[in-house]
């Protein structure tokens, strides 16, 4: 009978790369990764790593192995989930990650629901962009994760993911109140000699900022690139740029900078992600559910 826990560690090492990557992940020294995948050899008879250069990969019985894995780790988090429902309590720890504009605007409240419906929930939340929240989840980084989708900038869809739309939130041009830069009424190509600050050009609300602008006619004149969405909102306050800012951004917070519509009224799509054999649990569902409670206490204050 093969061991499932040395199995995950196969299955970690597909996922990681690197026997340090595993060892940092699961907490072990890389010398009790390789022991133990060294016995998991021994078990199945066949060679599962090889060595290139300083490093180890997967030879073609050990990635075999690993779609084996993936199938039975699934139907154990299933027959968790099953358990956990059975309960009448929601307890232990679950592990989220999510992007600025929910933590803002729509975790608090989640978090209060939850506080009072189910105290012997842990959650713990790490701020992470949605390409390295999904490799987290399907590597057990993560229990629940948030991810945005823009116009045109379709999200890749995942194996081993459930997911969940969450809200379709409209992006606007904002500029500031006063000031050069300021305009009672704004059409993306007016900007085209504006200052912005975007999101870097390798994320997805970068890449589509930007995509936006040159279909307007013009390249944007980026002068701060930066995830920050209040550091955004602060350089649009302060007079020094434009940028586009989702609606969510002013949940609890006063609109003081100027404000436009976008040609057509583009929505990015807000949804939440966990693994297959993780939906029916009911700690996920009940932050899902805390999730959809502060939408609409944002969109009631609104």
């Amino acid at each position: 009978m093969l061991d499932v826990h040395r199995l995950r560690l196969l299955r970690e090492l597909e996922r990681r790369g690197t026997l340090a990557a595993v060892a940092r992940a699961l907490s072990y020294s890389p010398s009790a990764i390789s022991q133990q995948l060294a016995q998991l050899e021994n078990e199945t008879g066949v060679r599962l790593l090889e060595h290139v250069g300083r490093g180890v990969r997967l030879t073609e019985q050990a990635r075999i192995l690993v779609t084996h894995t993936d199938a039975i780790l699934g139907h154990l988090e299933v027959a968790e989930a099953e358990l956990a429902a059975s309960l009448t309590e929601v307890t232990g720890t679950l592990r989220v990650a999510s992007f600025q504009s929910v933590l803002l605007a729509l975790a608090p409240a989640a978090l209060s629901l939850l506080a009072e419906r189910h105290p012997g929930l842990r959650v713990e939340i790490t701020q992470q962009d949605a390409g390295g929240a999904f490799a987290g989840l399907l590597s057990h980084d993560f229990d629940l994760v948030l991810g945005e989708e823009y116009p045109g900038q379709p999200h890749p869809p995942m194996s081993g993911v459930d997911t969940e739309d969450l809200a379709f939130d409209e992006m606007r041009i904002a500029l500031p109140a006063t000031g050069p830069h300021s305009r009672a009424h704004a059409s993306l190509a007016d900007l085209a000699d504006t200052p912005w600050v975007l999101d870097p050009p390798d994320s997805p609300t970068g890449r589509w900022a930007r995509t936006l602008c040159h279909d307007a006619g013009f390249a944007p004149d980026v002068r701060f690139e930066s995830s920050d969405l209040l550091l955004q909102v602060h350089l649009v306050e302060t007079g020094h740029a434009a940028t586009l800012l989702p609606d969510l951004v002013w949940t609890d917070r006063p609109r003081t900078v100027g404000l436009h519509h976008l040609p057509g009224r583009p929505r990015r799509r807000l949804f939440t992600g966990v693994r297959h054999g993780a939906a029916l649990h009911p700690a996920p569902r009940a932050f899902r559910d805390g999730l959809h409670h502060g939408l609409r206490l944002a969109r009631a204050g609104s």
